[in-house]
């Protein structure tokens, strides 16, 4: 874009705007018609929209809770900033975060024949009786200028060492299997890299190491942070528990694969990754008393919808998930959701539009890009409130309100994780 000037301040929540000579700058959406609720032929381009390249966050705001928060529950949106958020909330709701943990997973180093190369772990594989050889096993995607033979090792930065046993899940698999001379959180620990996404434009800083990670962080396993709990603060924490809002947990682990583009025309035919979850029984639970006493359930980010939804269709509370959340999809848990700002075409951007609408969701865009907020990992935040004209599903029996199986953790699930 041209002639746009803007200006930012991180230490206010209304200081974020861009204008140009004609006004404000308005986004450019390719969406066609209005689908049908439940229609199966939704197109890629559906979610399609231009972003001027500024607006994407390079760095945080400070502090955390000085971030905007566009408040999109209702058709009149509303600005505010993020330290607003439990002013909106209500006594008896519930707040439901993922506590993962980022893991400093992209490494470096050389292969024996000198070319420089790039690991990122997407996953550590727990140790198998049938390869007792080989303990340290991870799965990563791999960046090289020659894909290396089977049996072959590289040299990772910090001495370490990695020997390539296979693709990943199988022989055609697009992932790649390691054996590590170390343990693999040792390695990571020592001389690993916050692997912030490929929209932040600079190497990872010392800073990262706490900017790109929640307060809520407690389970490592994680190669993207769920963003929408990194504007968290202790004191927005503070007010929200004197305002009586609960709070509860759940553990799903951000695969790389959440910053693959879709690539079918029609997204029907796209094939979700696999990532790990765990929802404790504390916080089935605290579900079950709050939709008992009239309370809603508030999923701090995408993640903790992925996972709660996952529960509610399967009933695992442990387990590998590739739910794909498409218009039309009915929410069982999830009252009201978290979220930051989300790329076009993306997977969250359908899911965000199957949660409050697909027009609500074209104009809270349109409203965000025109007033300045900033997007993606390291940007602003909304918060939604499911759609009245989502489908919804019968009320469960009151006995069994929602489903408690847990699924045992099986022994050498290649799918498994920390």
């Amino acid at each position: 874009m041209h002639g746009v000037a803007w200006s930012l301040s991180t230490s206010t929540c209304n200081s974020l705007f861009f204008t140009t000579g004609d006004g404000p700058v308005k986004p450019s959406f390719t969406m066609h018609a209005q689908h049908p609720l439940g229609a199966t032929d939704w197109q890629l381009n559906d979610f399609d929209f231009e972003l001027p390249p500024h607006l994407i966050a390079q760095h945080p705001c400070q502090p955390r809770s000085a971030s905007k928060l566009l408040d999109a529950r209702k058709q009149e949106l509303m600005d505010r900033c993020f330290s607003d958020l439990p002013s909106l909330l209500k006594q008896g709701d519930l707040m439901v975060f993922n506590d993962t943990q980022v893991m400093k997973a992209r490494l470096y180093g050389k292969k024996e024949s000198g070319g420089q190369f790039e690991m990122l772990i997407e996953r550590v594989l727990p140790v198998s009786s049938s390869s007792p050889e080989h303990p340290h096993q991870v799965v990563v995607h791999l960046r090289v200028s020659k894909k290396p033979l089977i049996g072959a090792t590289l040299l990772l930065d910090g001495g370490a060492s990695a020997t390539l046993l296979s693709r990943y899940p199988d022989e055609n698999g697009p992932l790649w299997r390691f054996a590590l001379s170390r343990d693999p959180m040792e390695v990571m620990a020592e001389s690993g890299h916050i692997p912030l996404p490929p929209y932040i434009t600079r190497d990872d800083e010392a800073a990262d190491q706490e900017s790109y990670q929640t307060i809520f962080a407690q389970n490592p396993g994680a190669v993207a942070a769920p963003t929408a709990a990194l504007h968290f603060d202790e004191s927005v924490l503070v007010a929200l528990r004197a305002s009586g809002v609960a709070s509860a947990e759940v553990t799903l682990h951000v695969g790389a694969g959440t910053f693959q583009p879709v690539k079918t025309a029609r997204i029907k035919d796209h094939h979700m990754h696999f990532e790990r979850y765990h929802i404790p029984e504390s916080t089935l639970e605290a579900i079950q008393d709050c939709k008992k006493r009239g309370g809603r359930v508030l999923a701090v980010g995408t993640t903790s919808v992925r996972a709660l939804e996952s529960w509610a269709q399967t009933g695992q509370s442990l387990g590998d998930t590739d739910i794909f959340i498409t218009p039309g999809f009915e929410f069982k848990v999830v009252d009201l959701m978290l979220t930051n700002f989300h790329l076009p075409k993306s997977t969250l951007l359908m899911l965000v539009s199957a949660f409050c609408g697909f027009e609500h969701m074209k104009r809270t865009y349109a409203h965000a890009i025109e007033t300045g907020y900033r997007f993606f990992s390291y940007g602003d935040s909304m918060l939604l409130e499911k759609s009245p004209t989502s489908p919804t599903p019968p009320t469960p029996p009151s006995s069994t309100p929602f489903p408690t199986t847990t699924t045992p953790h099986p022994e050498g699930d290649p799918h498994a994780a920390l």
